[in-house]
C-alpha cells in the first residue's frame, strides 16, 4: 500500500515537473507579478493604511491637504508596482529592451492621429456623462477637489502616476509581456483584469471597461508603445473630473449648448 502511494507520488511529482518545464517562463512570470501586483496594491497601496500609519504624523494645519495625500499615496503606490517594478522584472529577469517592453516611441505619428481624432469624442462623452447623478457622486473620488481649484489642479497632477502605473501594468508588462507567447491573443488576456477591476464603477462605466480594455490592448498594439494609452485613458478620467467639478460649483444640469451657456454664467458671477 505505501509502495504504492509513493510510487503515485513520484509520478505525480515528475508529471508536475515535465508540465512546469513546457510553461513560457516569461509569460507565467508576468501573469503571476501582475496579479501580486493587484494584491499589494490592495494592501500597501490603501489609503485607509495612509490615514492610520503616516496622516498623524502630518501637521494638522494641513486641512485637506492631508486628505489629498492619502489620494497621493494610492496613485504613487500604483506607480510603483505597476510601472517601476513591472519595468525592473522584464529588464533584469528578462532582459528585454525599451521597445520589447512597449516603452519606446513607437508609431507616434498613428497614435499622434487616432488621440486627435479620439479626444474631441471623450470631451463630449464625458459632458454627456457627468450630468449622471452617479458620477458627481463619484467624481472627483477626493470630494475637495471639487470645491478648490487648487486642490483639484494638485490632485489631478498626482493622479498621472497612477495613470502611468496603470496603463503599464496591462498594456505594457501584460500586453508586450505574454505575446511571445500568446501573439495577439495576449490583447484579450490583458483586457480580462482590466474589466473585472472596474465592476464596483457605475455600470456605464463597467459595461464600457470590456470594450475599452479591448479597443486599448489593440490600439497598444498597433502603435507598439503603451504610451498612447495613458493620455486617451487619463484624458478621460480627468475630463470627466472636470466636467463633473463645473456642474457640482454651478449647480448646472443638461448637456445642450444652454447648458454650457448658464455654467459660463455662473462661474462669472
Amino acid at each position: 500500500m505505501r509502495s504504492r502511494l509513493a510510487a503515485r507520488i513520484r509520478a505525480e511529482w515528475a508529471r508536475l515537473r515535465r508540465g512546469a518545464a513546457q510553461l513560457h517562463t516569461q509569460t507565467a512570470t508576468v501573469l503571476t507579478i501582475a496579479a501580486l501586483a493587484v494584491v499589494l496594491q490592495s494592501i500597501l497601496g490603501d489609503r485607509a493604511l495612509f490615514q492610520q500609519h503616516l496622516a498623524p504624523l502630518l501637521p494638522a494645519s494641513w486641512g485637506h491637504w492631508r486628505g489629498l495625500l492619502r489620494w497621493g499615496w494610492w496613485f504613487g503606490m500604483q506607480g510603483l508596482l505597476g510601472f517601476v517594478g513591472p519595468v525592473l522584472v522584464l529588464r533584469l529577469a528578462f532582459s528585454a529592451d525599451a521597445t520589447d517592453m512597449g516603452l519606446g516611441l513607437g508609431n507616434w505619428r498613428v497614435a499622434t492621429a487616432l488621440a486627435a481624432l479620439y479626444l474631441p469624442l471623450v470631451a463630449v462623452g464625458t459632458w454627456v456623462l457627468s450630468d449622471g447623478t452617479a458620477f458627481q457622486r463619484q467624481y472627483p473620488h477626493y470630494a475637495p477637489a471639487a470645491r478648490h481649484w487648487e486642490v483639484f489642479l494638485a490632485y489631478e497632477a498626482l493622479f498621472l502616476f497612477y495613470w502611468i502605473g496603470w496603463e503599464y501594468l496591462w498594456r505594457g508588462f501584460v500586453l508586450f509581456g505574454t505575446a511571445p507567447a500568446l501573439g495577439r491573443h495576449a490583447i484579450f488576456v490583458q483586457a480580462l483584469p482590466f474589466a473585472a477591476l472596474h465592476i464596483t464603477k457605475p455600470w456605464p462605466e463597467a459595461l464600457l471597461s470590456i470594450l475599452g480594455g479591448v479597443v486599448l490592448g489593440a490600439l497598444v498594439w498597433r502603435c507598439r508603445s503603451f504610451w498612447i494609452a495613458v493620455p486617451i485613458h487619463a484624458a478621460q478620467m480627468m475630463l470627466l473630473d472636470f466636467w463633473c467639478t463645473l456642474r457640482i460649483r454651478t449647480g448646472v444640469s443638461g448637456v445642450g449648448l444652454e447648458a454650457v451657456a448658464a455654467m459660463v454664467a455662473r462661474l462669472g458671477e
